[in-house]
């Protein structure tokens, strides 16, 4: 009997094993069970062995099974994808820091591999790829209907080589072709410095493993550096989420107490609160996030709990509006299962969906053109996702120049290209001059 006989029918008879399995755990299902689940089974198992013996060129049986597992999950959400063995292993290694690729935050839309948001310091915003960027073609072959597994396989790479993507953009006439070099990316995630010798500013780009560690050692920098804070600027802008409990536990710097978020799915396991800790020391100084449409999952998370505690004034534009929580599920042949599992809420008990965190301040952000033209930059939400669960994935996580120094850096820049930062900054000396007029006998 050939291998792929005997593969076939092992897959048969895993298939059998799994349906008698269902049965005898719960008899009040036997009907159904057996009723619908068998045919669509047997269905499934019939064209498995007809393609496998009868399409007109040879075909290989995982292929067709990893094809029918991916056709599967596309039918929940774009948010449940199943991981390959090897892109398993590099998701794991992306929470640690360091991996090989381009930089670049995707999704997909009507079938069209699109940039969700440009991520700084990587490759590909060098390279000048913006959001919204459609991207139509890498190394020559479409991406009409590929899938975001494939396209990251595509996407990464060893060091030094390049990759052709083409792209078009609002504007455009015809597709643009951007060859990028392929670089190791060392995810530093926090970025900082002090504004004025009175203010501080924090920049997260993403949460993963060691963001909190840097960001308390980032505030205790400014903290040591103005012993008399007037006001901390935490800039979530194009961050595209990561960690759930890393966000949670920024979010705890600035909450005293009470809920931070909480998150409900259909197993128990799944019903979780995250509160606040009572801390010794509390930031009591003014605080003004910043967000925009590439802010997602975790950033949301931050803004709504300074939000809904009214510990912090939200700037910005309309966030992503990623409210749902993706478990990692190990599987038995080294790949994962990346399975939506819960909807988080914001402590007001908002669920954020497809609506995003609303700011309470809405500034737009603008980018440069190639003409210096300044225009509002056009970002996709999870509304305009199909199935309104959005196809967003981190394809490549966001990487900062490994050559910043870590020291605090004081910046008086004029930030008139930079409209919600030079508005956080203008509403932060607004506060103080408020402040010192409260507290001047008399007035």
């Amino acid at each position: 009997m050939s291998s792929k006989k005997t593969t076939l029918l092992w897959l048969l008879f895993l298939a059998f094993f799994v349906l008698g399995y269902l049965i005898n755990q719960n008899s009040t299902f036997v009907s159904a069970v057996t009723d619908k689940n068998y045919e669509n089974l047997k269905v499934f198992s019939d064209i498995l062995y007809t393609v496998q013996k009868d399409y007109v060129e040879e075909t290989n049986v995982d292929d067709l099974v990893e094809g029918a597992i991916n056709g599967m999950l596309n039918t929940l959400d774009p948010h449940t994808s199943y991981l390959p063995p090897d892109l398993y292993k590099e998701m794991q290694v992306e929470t640690k820091g360091r991996f090989g690729g381009l930089g670049i935050e995707l999704t997909v839309k009507d079938g069209i591999l699109t940039v969700v948001a440009p991520i700084e310091d990587t490759p590909a915003f060098r390279a000048g790829i913006k959001a919204g960027d459609q991207i139509f073609k890498i190394n020559s072959e479409t991406t009409k209907n590929m899938t975001l597994v494939d396209a990251v396989k595509k996407l990464r790479g060893k060091k030094g080589t390049s990759v052709t993507i083409s792209v078009m953009r609002e504007g455009l006439t015809q597709l643009q072709e951007h060859t990028i070099i392929r670089d190791i990316i060392e995810i530093k995630s926090v970025k900082h410095k002090t504004l004025y010798d009175k203010f501080g500013y924090i920049r997260v780009t993403q949460f993963q493993e060691q963001t909190t560690s840097d960001f308390k050692k980032a505030l205790d920098e400014i903290e040591t550096k103005i012993p008399s804070l007037a006001g901390l600027i935490l800039d979530l802008r194009n961050n595209p989420g990561g960690l759930l409990q890393q966000a949670v536990e920024i979010s705890d710097e600035f909450i005293d107490s009470g809920l931070i978020v909480y998150t409900e799915g259909r197993s128990a396991s799944q019903k979780i609160e995250f509160e606040a800790h009572k801390k010794e020391k509390v930031a009591n100084y003014p605080l003004v996030a910043l967000v925009n449409a590439g802010s997602a999952s975790g950033s949301e998370i931050v803004a709504g709990a300074l939000q809904d505690h009214k510990r912090a004034l939200i700037v910005g534009t309309p966030t992503f509006g990623k409210g749902t929580v993706q478990t990692i599920i190990p599987l038995d042949n080294g790949g994962g299962l990346r399975l939506t599992t819960a909807k988080y809420f914001t402590p007001n008990g908002r669920s954020i969906h497809a609506k995003g965190i609303e700011p309470d301040i809405i500034v737009e952000d603008q980018i440069e053109g190639p003409e210096k033209e300044t225009n509002p930059v056009r970002f996709l939400r999870e509304k305009d996702l199909e199935e309104h669960l959005g196809k967003t994935n981190t394809g490549e996580v966001p990487k900062n120049d490994d050559t910043e120094s870590s020291a605090v850096e004081s910046s008086n820049d004029n930030f008139q290209d930079d409209p919600p930062l030079n508005r956080a900054v203008e509403l932060l000396k607004s506060w103080e001059i408020f402040q010192g007029k409260q507290s001047t006998p008399g007035n």
